[in-house]
């Protein structure tokens, strides 16, 4: 849906999702997953099989694929986009280090792994894209955005506050419910919500102060996020580089029982960049008084490289043109 409505006039091919279906409990989420990974061991198997299908068809001389495991076959230069290559299982250091073996396995099967994030400093995501040890076809190549840097003119009210739902079900909708019934009596701001739900339909009987949108282009997103002071959204790693690259304040909470979010959100707020709360805890009241104190998204520190992806696909391809002029 969303590549369909931000490339209208570029060719795609349907290649089916994991189907991984989740907890409505934080303390099951794990488990649950766990438990579905023969599953996602056989939608591996099957996205080979598509895509030596679709590669005697098409003869791609380049696949990038996000976290996509079985895009790599023979003969075939393929790529993977990652920014987590440390796994966080929740069950602590010893199965994280052997989930990352087990990981860098896969990821070193595939001719290079791109690492999105910076490379200094831990970057964005911390120890998830800077542990002690890297894949041996790694490199960073900075944080991407779906998103353009606004105007430089563009200042967001004190009172506006952008809401971006997301993630899966039902969390994302226990979440919504929860936001709007304590936003209906913050009558002090004015609350824009993206569900982030593209089959959604608009909520009726909202007060004034509520704007509610069920999905957002890139334009409007944008748009929406330079006239917000504060942002309220879970701590998913998209999200977080969109926030990076507008430089702004964020009430984060993360999806309850997904480790990576909530180290995410832990580890910026450590850092004094963004609040964090539990979806259980949330008093808006007094949290986005919170979030305001802290110090944002630095545009200095964070700074968003549109373009960053063109530049690193360029160059893979200029390599590629190379290796087949020597072969000849």
């Amino acid at each position: 849906m969303l590549l369909k409505k931000n490339f209208p006039d570029l060719p795609q091919l349907t290649l089916p999702g994991y189907n991984i279906t989740y907890s409505r409990s934080g303390g099951t989420f794990v488990l649950k997953i766990l438990a579905q990974i023969p599953k996602i061991l056989g939608a591996i198997r099957r996205e080979r099989q598509w895509l030596r299908e679709v590669q005697a068809t098409y003869q791609f001389d380049l696949i990038i694929s996000d976290n996509r495991y079985g895009l790599k076959i023979d003969g075939l230069k393929s790529v993977i986009l990652t920014h987590q290559l440390q796994v966080l299982t929740g069950f602590g250091t010893t199965a994280d280090s052997l989930m990352r073996r087990l990981h860098y396995r896969i990821l070193e099967k595939f001719d290079e792994c791109w690492v999105v994030d910076e490379p200094e400093n831990g970057g964005l995501a911390g120890v998830l894209s800077h542990p002690r040890q890297l894949p041996s076809n790694s490199r960073y190549i900075g944080l991407l955005s779906q998103l353009r840097q606004p105007d430089a003119s563009a200042v967001g009210s004190h009172h506006n506050v952008l809401v971006l739902l997301s993630g899966p079900e039902p969390m994302r909708s226990i979440l919504e419910e929860k936001i709007l019934q304590q936003a209906a009596s913050a009558v002090g701001y004015h609350f824009h919500v993206i569900a982030g739900n593209p089959s959604g339909q608009s909520r009726a009987h909202l007060p004034a102060h509520i704007t509610y949108t069920a999905y957002a282009s890139a334009q409007e997103l944008t748009d929406a996020l330079a006239r917000a002071r504060l942002v309220i959204c879970r701590s998913g790693y998209s999200t977080l580089m969109d926030l990076a690259m507008f430089g702004k304040k964020a009430l984060l909470i993360p999806t309850p029982g997904q480790s990576e979010q909530e180290y995410l959100a832990e580890h910026l707020q450590a850092q004094g960049i963004a609040f964090s709360k539990r979806q259980a805890e949330i008093n808006l009241t007094t949290d986005m008084t919170e979030a305001l104190r802290y110090n944002g998204f630095s545009a200095g520190r964070f700074a968003g490289k549109s373009g960053v992806l063109e530049a690193v696909i360029d160059k893979a391809l200029q390599q590629l043109k190379s290796e087949a002029g020597h072969n000849q």
